[in-house]
């Protein structure tokens, strides 16, 4: 067994602290004890309650234009959704020189068993496995039934975004509160497989997801929500969701039009009727706490894309 690689001058590892920290560092709340950001289970909670549109939105809106990936099938095609926080792995095909390296540095580390089950150990409450397994079915089956147990057991109700294959789908299935996005099924077990990176920058598709990012799995696919954007996506879908609503209303009154409505940045009378809808009416009684100054703001400030209508 060799001895532990150097890279850079520094010792290599997997699932490495400081790194994750580096990586994340525009989060600025708490952090959990392997580095990756922790939102608050409240936000995961209020996630489960929207929908994929309310959520991308404002992440598109703020230059993320790269955090859906939809070519997935879905373990349980039944509506439910997968909210919890990542954690990363990608993997290569193998050589027999890199993988004799990262093995040993497994080794180094105490890691038992084959290059998923490092992954799977390191997994808690309320977490979602990432793989970026490059597209690989055939001897590329990063879950089955023994993991996918093993997943339910530490994340009481996690899952899984696999851009690889499964393989046992009728044992996978019995696996109650437990999600899997995956790319196809394969009777193989995982073989000819290096894993590069363990709670490092991942890709799955088109999307790109870091450690501790959001993961919102819903029946259209999978969104990767940064983490420090997270409360304002929360607050950000609210939004939308109350104004659809109140849009709605509006529009069947016939008191504002769909180009009112539709426009990025409402005017100040809109707004103060969206506030009166809020407080009067039973479907914004959950919105009542939002803070609304940065649209009124804009509102009597201009927005450069005041012209646009809103996607």
């Amino acid at each position: 067994m060799p001895q532990q690689a150097r890279h850079g001058g520094e010792y290599m590892h997997f699932n490495k602290k400081e790194d994750v920290i580096e990586l994340t560092q525009h989060w600025k709340g708490p952090r959990m004890e392997d580095g990756r950001p922790y939102v608050e289970d409240r936000y995961l909670d209020a996630l489960r309650g929207m929908t994929l549109e309310e959520v991308w939105k404002p992440i598109y809106l703020l230059g993320y234009e790269n955090q859906f990936e939809g070519r997935l099938h879905l373990l349980h095609d039944d509506g439910r959704k997968l909210i919890g926080r990542a954690v990363t792995c990608t993997y290569m095909p193998t050589r027999p020189d890199m993988h004799e390296v990262m093995f040993g540095i497994g080794a180094q580390e105490g890691r038992k068993g084959n290059y998923n089950q490092w992954v799977i150990d390191s997994l808690v409450e309320r977490d979602v496995v990432v793989c970026d397994l490059y597209d690989k079915i055939y001897k590329g089956t990063f879950l089955g039934g023994n993991l996918t147990t093993a997943i339910r057991a530490r994340t009481k109700n996690g899952g899984g975004v696999v851009w690889g294959g499964v393989r046992d789908l009728e044992q996978m299935k019995t696996v109650e509160g437990v999600q899997v996005y995956y790319r196809g099924i394969d009777p193989t077990p995982i073989r000819e497989v290096v894993m590069t990176g363990f709670n490092t920058a991942c890709r799955i598709g088109n999307a790109v997801c870091l450690p501790g990012d959001v993961v919102f799995g819903a029946p259209g696919g999978v969104l990767f929500i940064p983490s420090h954007l997270v409360a304002d996506v929360v607050d950000g879908a609210a939004k939308t969701h109350i104004k659809d609503d109140f849009g709605f209303e509006m529009i069947g009154q016939n008191r504002l039009t769909t180009a009112q409505i539709d426009k990025n940045t409402w005017t100040e009378e809109m707004l103060d009727m969206l506030m009166e809808f809020i407080r009067t009416d039973p479907r914004g009684e959950k919105y009542r706490d939002l803070d609304w100054s940065k649209e009124y703001d804009l509102a009597r400030n201009g927005d450069p894309d005041d012209t646009q209508t809103s996607l």
